[in-house]
């Protein structure tokens, strides 16, 4: 008998086959007192190095398989097992209160667990995860436990977990396990995003699948959908079979658009980018039609190590995507460092609210040299591709100008040493922050370009963290009052000649593309493996027809009213 479960839709795809429940021992710790605190640290010391070796292996498979922002989860880890506010502690309690390191590891681990889980910020959340990953690993060997291990798995199955730490995630073989369910977890959490890089469907926060599911139990995933199916009878099998084999028939058409240009129905062309992390990256842009890199996340460069990297291992990651590229357009976006990105190398102060607090163009500017190094870095690649740079979270004209100053300054020193520089290097800058997209005609005046990040203003103007499960039904991107604010820089920038891109997850929505089309929007930009999807959307659209639709839909009350009118015109267009 059919059982109908359902979660949320993580990663594209839909996949049938007997359920593997992927659950470990549990592992209980008792407190002991012991009589030689040297052994026990040196009990301790061992644990941690069998599980940095373990950690080192499962680094680079990531980095072979994947790309080296997916590594950088377990470059992460490394700092953990190697982090003095975790370990001291941990060897203090050891050597004063003569107690069994199991215990001191699992004391320390549930009180820096329990403080980051109690902040209302994802980067933080996560902090909580990545602890309870790696000190599991450690608690195993302590206690002698073997822990299941994924990459054994050898026939085909989906994976059922209370939750899939990264470490079990990256292990995953796509060969064999064709899909998974967690019980908790979200679109954004570390497990969902391998997830879409392995391209595994995946369905998240189901909540009762552990309850639910055994093994061997037959089970239907739809990560189109977050629809999960237990025990199908043959009916439904037959028609989930034939929903995989309809999307598997709508990737092979949208593969065909790959060398064509975005075009829409009558005839105005969209440029379709892609947002990468590390230089890796390009080729799945490539592989997927991008026209343009319309968001280089430079950060990745500078997490999972322990010091800032030097200007020529900058210029060789830049220029090697701009090679890559081979005259594409490439928008760098320089360090975006702060509120859910910190670097361990970087000790700053901890902030109550570290999204509105000292991060990205205001740390830039107060940390110049560093910032000029990557200036320095970036103009020296450029003679590469082509090559454009934008400044993150600019709230104000005069951090615009102070940025653009420094730029300028390093430009003409290099100049100065006969050093080649491209000379037609665009400057521009994100709008993620209400004040400048109000501001709009003053910056169109003064910068190259907009790229509008929208996971930031719709937060920002919402006043909603959207990790926030509280206040997540304000993330809503198709508020009117999110949609003025778009149409409001468009058109500044329309108005002063000026390009206007958009590089949060908004731009690759399907339901957001006509009303973006209709606004002007120059360029979208999103994953990769979303592009080909977008563009054939946009060539079945008439950008005159969605600009008939904007007057109604940005005087409209609701987010759900505009989500039912695109729905509509999209089906009647």
């Amino acid at each position: 008998m059919n059982q109908r479960l359902s979660g949320i839709a993580a990663s594209n795809g839909i996949a049938i086959a007997k359920a593997f429940r992927l659950e470990n021992p549990e592992l209980i710790v008792k407190k002991t007192s012991i009589s030689n605190s040297n052994a026990e640290l040196k009990r301790f010391e061992s644990a941690l190095d069998q599980s940095k070796s373990e950690l080192e292996k499962i680094k680079a498979q990531t980095a072979q398989q994947m790309n080296d922002e997916e590594a950088a989860i377990f470059s992460a880890h490394l700092l953990v097992l190697s982090d003095p506010e975790l370990l001291g502690p941990i060897t203090e309690k050891i050597k004063l209160e003569n107690v069994n390191a199991e215990f001191a590891l699992q004391e320390t681990a549930n009180m820096f667990i329990g403080l980051f889980e109690s902040m209302d910020n994802d980067y933080m959340k996560e902090r909580a995860a990545d602890i309870r990953d790696v000190t599991k690993r450690v608690l195993a060997h302590l206690l002698g436990v073997s822990i299941q291990n994924p990459s054994m798995i050898t026939d085909e199955v989906i994976i059922i977990a209370e939750d899939l730490t990264p470490s079990d995630t990256v292990q995953l073989n796509p060969q064999y396990v064709k899909g998974f369910i967690t019980d908790i977890g979200g679109r954004t959490s570390h497990s969902a995003i391998l997830a879409r890089t392995l391209e595994i469907p995946a369905v998240v926060g189901a909540k009762t699948v552990m309850s639910s599911i055994q093994n061997g139990m037959i089970v239907i995933v739809d990560g189109l959908e977050g629809d999960i199916i237990v025990n199908p009878d043959q009916k439904t099998i037959a028609s989930y079979e034939d929903k995989k084999a309809r999307y598997e028939q709508q990737k092979s058409e949208w593969a065909k658009l790959k060398n064509e240009p975005t075009i829409t129905s009558d005839g105005y062309h969209v440029e379709l980018g892609a947002n990468i992390g590390t230089p890796k990256d390009v080729a799945g842009v490539l592989e997927h039609g991008g026209e343009a890199i319309g968001l280089y996340r430079t950060e990745f460069l500078y997490m999972g190590r322990n010091q800032f990297p030097a200007e020529d291992e900058q210029v060789e990651a830049y220029a090697s995507v701009l090679k890559q590229m081979n005259g594409k357009p490439t928008v760098v976006r320089t360090l975006d460092i702060g509120g859910d990105k910190e670097l361990s190398y970087l000790k700053l102060p901890k902030e109550m609210n570290p999204f509105l607090g000292f991060r990205a163009i205001r740390l830039c500017l107060e940390m110049e040299e560093m910032f000029r190094t990557q200036l320095r870095a970036l103009l020296r690649a450029s003679i590469h591709g082509n090559l454009k740079i934008m400044f993150p979270m600019i709230a104000t004209i005069e951090e615009f100008r102070q940025a653009k100053t420094l730029f300028l300054d390093e430009k003409a020193k290099l100049e100065k040493k006969n050093i080649a520089i491209s000379k037609t290097i665009e400057v521009g800058i994100m709008v993620e922050i209400p004040s400048t997209a109000v501001m709009a005609d003053i910056f169109a005046k003064e910068v190259d370009f907009f790229s509008i990040g929208t996971n930031d203003l719709i937060q920002y103007t919402m006043a909603a963290d959207r990790m926030n499960e509280r206040v997540s039904y304000l993330y809503q991107p198709f508020n009117p009052a999110i949609l003025r604010l778009v149409k409001i820089v468009i058109d500044a920038a329309h108005k002063e000649g000026k390009w206007v891109g958009m590089c949060g997850e908004m731009a690759g929505d399907e339901i957001a593309i006509p009303i973006l089309l209709g606004l002007g929007l120059d360029e979208f930009s999103m994953s990769a493996s979303s592009i080909l999807k977008a563009r054939s959307q946009i060539l079945k659209l008439s950008k005159k027809e969605m600009e008939r639709h904007t007057e109604t839909i940005l005087s409209m009350s609701t987010s759900q009213e505009v989500e039912t009118y695109v729905k509509k015109i999209s089906v009647t267009e």
